[in-house]
């Protein structure tokens, strides 16, 4: 793992010994790009809070602002860039665009069908109600569907690396060899599905504070993975996952991977005590392999295709 240098001049962020070199960071324009992720999260959340219901309260609002929200943070790659090495090309542009796609189309659907409508149903069987989330302040609202997800993908994402079977649907994802905006799409398609499961339906909760939670979360994920300058102040780092925490976990050794769990809330692992110091300018595993799309979908069965593979082999060597 390569660790950026050491500067006795360090940015807003976490601890010494993973800024950038102060004459860096001293400019206008760095200090400008460190604001801009909490810049973002409150933009999201002003649009949900103040926007005619004629936006909020349409189905399309999301998907529109959700794109926006990974083309804007994409284009800012360009502007700053923070690793030549993580550097946008036109391989990992289509191979991004599938994964996006995949994601709100397959993905979300499968999601759809297999958890959530069944939750609802579920729910509404047993007479359970849970009005009282509904009576709560927006913004508590919209925490609280903040916390719902995190806290359920920390826990999946935290089992994904300490077990073999879910570690073969996630792997793929840390096979990745640079981050951009977009790159939290990118993973099997399996690991995809079980990464979106949540309990939020279970909760009575505005349809504007889940499209504004929905948001937030995209805004703070896709920063995590953008190969974006920006070291946000302490008072979102602390809370919110950023490119330094989340950059780590992709390092090119398994064991350091496990640390920095939270996908959006870093919160979650200074709690629950898997936060690690520190950044990573290389990312990627197995000798920095990048595997490509087939590859990603064949991961977790590749084992057994192995196997298989070995025994006709096997066969045929004995039959000859």
């Amino acid at each position: 793992m390569e660790q950026l240098p050491v500067s006795k001049t360090v940015l807003a962020g976490d601890a010494p010994g993973t800024a950038f070199v102060a004459d860096d960071a001293g400019t206008v324009k760095q200090q400008l790009f460190n604001l801009v992720p909490p810049a973002f999260v409150a933009v999201v959340v002003a649009f949900w809070a103040f926007a005619p219901k004629a936006l909020t309260e349409n189905g399309w609002t999301i998907i529109i602002t959700s794109a926006l929200i990974t083309i804007l943070v994409q284009g800012l790659e360009f502007v700053n860039e923070r690793h030549a090495g993580w550097r946008m090309n036109w391989r990992e542009f289509f191979t991004d665009l599938f994964y996006v796609v995949l994601s709100a189309t397959v993905i979300s659907w499968t999601s759809n069908a297999l958890a959530e409508e069944p939750l609802k149903a579920i729910k509404a069987s047993l007479g359970i109600t849970t009005q009282w989330a509904m009576h709560l302040p927006w913004l508590l609202q919209v925490a609280l569907v903040i916390f719902l997800i995190e806290f359920g993908q920390y826990w999946m994402h935290r089992l994904m690396h300490n077990s073999t079977p879910f570690w073969l649907t996630h792997a793929p994802h840390h096979h990745i060899t640079q981050l951009n905006a977009a790159k939290g799409a990118v993973g099997n398609p399996i690991e995809l599905f079980l990464i979106s499961l949540s309990v939020v339906a279970l909760f009575d909760i505005s349809l504007t504070a889940l499209f504004c939670a929905f948001n937030v979360l995209g805004v703070v994920s896709t920063f995590a993975h953008a190969n974006v300058r920006a070291d946000p102040p302490k008072f979102y780092s602390f809370v919110f996952t950023t490119i330094r925490h989340h950059s780590l976990h992709h390092s090119t050794d398994y064991e350091s991977t496990r640390c920095n769990y939270g996908n959006s809330l870093i919160l979650l692992d200074r709690v629950f005590g898997t936060y690690k110091e520190g950044e990573a300018s290389v990312v990627g595993q197995d000798d920095l392999k990048r595997l490509s799309i087939r590859e990603q979908f064949l991961f977790p069965f590749q084992p057994l295709i192995d196997r298989i593979r070995a025994r006709h082999a096997d066969a045929a060597q004995s039959a000859g």
